[in-house]
C-alpha cells in the first residue's frame, strides 16, 4: 500500500539532487511535489508504460532498474537511492519506460508529475541543467555497472552491491533473500549461496530470516571491485559543477 502527502522540507533535504538546487530552482518545483512512501516490491513502473512520475528516493529508500527477459528473470542494470531520481530524467514528454523500476528498500519518495518537470525545465535552465548532469552520472553508473558484470568476479560485484547498499541506507542490515540478490546481479543462487557461506564463516556476516546483515564493514569493503569509487568520483565531479560561476553572481 503506498501514500502521498504534500512534500515539506524534511522529504526535500533528504535528497541530494534536490539539495543541489538553489531556493529559487526549487520554489518552481516545490507546488507540484508530494511525498509517496513506496513498500518493497512496490513497481513505479513497466517496461513499455509511460513514464508519467519521478520519483526521488528520500533518505535510506532505494529504487532498482531492471531488465525483464522472456523467461521471467531480471537482471538489475542500476540502483538508485538519495543520490538520484528514478523516471523523466532526459525525455521531453512523454516516452515509455524500458525498465522496470521497483522498491527495493522501503521508505519515501518526492514525486512529480513527470510533464510538471518538463515545465520546470523549461523555465529554468539550471533546473535543466542539474538534470542533464544526472542523466550524464546514471549513464556513467551504467558503463560502470556493464564493464563490472564482464570483468570482475561474483565475490568483487557482490561486495560492490552490498556496499553500494549500505552507503545508500546508511544501514547495515539489508532485506533481502540470497535468490533476490542472485537474481539482480544475474548470477545462480548457488554461486551467492557460495559466497554468503565463505564470508559468514569470515565473520565478515550473518543472513537470517531475509535480512542480511555485515559484522565486518571494512573486510566487505576491502573484497569489493573499485567499480563504486569510480561512480562516485563522477558524480563528485559532474554535479560539483551544476551551477557555472556567473548563476552565483
Amino acid at each position: 500500500m503506498t501514500t502521498t502527502t504534500e512534500a515539506g522540507c524534511a522529504p526535500l533535504a533528504e535528497n541530494n539532487l534536490l539539495k543541489h538546487l538553489r531556493p529559487a530552482e526549487l520554489e518552481i518545483l516545490r507546488p507540484t511535489l508530494v511525498t509517496w512512501k513506496g513498500e518493497v516490491g512496490a513497481v513505479l513502473y513497466e517496461p513499455g508504460q509511460t513514464v508519467e512520475h519521478t520519483y526521488f528516493p528520500c533518505g535510506a529508500t532505494l529504487a532498482s532498474f531492471r531488465i525483464l527477459f522472456a523467461n521471467g528473470d531480471s537482471v538489475e542494470t542500476a540502483l538508485i537511492g538519495r543520490e538520484g531520481a528514478v523516471g523523466g530524467i532526459v525525455s521531453q514528454g512523454r516516452a515509455p519506460a524500458f525498465a522496470r523500476a521497483v522498491v527495493q528498500h522501503p521508505g519515501e519518495f518526492v514525486r512529480i508529475e513527470t510533464a510538471r518537470l518538463e515545465q520546470a525545465k523549461d523555465r529554468s535552465l539550471l533546473v535543466r541543467h542539474l538534470f542533464a548532469r544526472y542523466a550524464d552520472c546514471l549513464l556513467a553508473q551504467i558503463f560502470q555497472a556493464t564493464a563490472c558484470n564482464a570483468t570482475h568476479n561474483i565475490e568483487q560485484r557482490t561486495a560492490k552491491w552490498l556496499i553500494a547498499a549500505m552507503d545508500r541506507t546508511g544501514d547495515h542490515r539489508v532485506p533481502l533473500t540470497q535468490e533476490q540478490l542472485a537474481g539482480m546481479l544475474g548470477v545462480g543462487r548457488s554461486y551467492i549461496n557460495r559466497v554468503v557461506r565463505k564470508w559468514q564463516m569470515e565473520g565478515v556476516l550473518k543472513w537470517n530470516r531475509g535480512t542480511l546483515e555485515v559484522l565486518n564493514f571494512y573486510a566487505l569493503k576491502a573484497r569489493q571491485c573499485d567499480c563504486n569509487s569510480a561512480v562516485q568520483a563522477h558524480f563528485e565531479e559532474v554535479l560539483a559543477g551544476v551551477y557555472p560561476p556567473e548563476a552565483h553572481e
